[in-house]
């Protein structure tokens, strides 16, 4: 269905933003708002992993550190029982 809504200018430009930087568009943004506000389940075709929503924005800031995921140091005995933080 479509329908037409009336936003603040800031709310539009911030909601914008917010979708190109996660490779979106500005309606999956409003309805993913909308269904968390009515707490309505998403479909199973929406669903995305989180890097697969990430995708795009890798990247985009250099933090200046590397990434940890590509240390082996820290992911010994990741995920295992009895694991804890060094």
């Amino acid at each position: 269905m479509k329908t037409t809504i009336e936003l603040p200018d800031e709310l539009y430009r911030k909601a914008k933003a917010k979708a190109a930087l996660t490779g979106r568009k500005l309606k999956d943004l409003v309805e993913e708002g909308l269904r968390y506000v009515l707490k309505v389940p998403a479909k199973a075709h929406d669903q995305r992993t989180l890097a697969e929503r990430m995708e795009k924005g890798r990247g985009i800031i250099d933090s200046g550190l590397p990434d940890l995921a590509t240390n082996p140091k820290y992911l010994e005995d990741f995920g295992r029982d009895g694991h804890r933080n060094r």
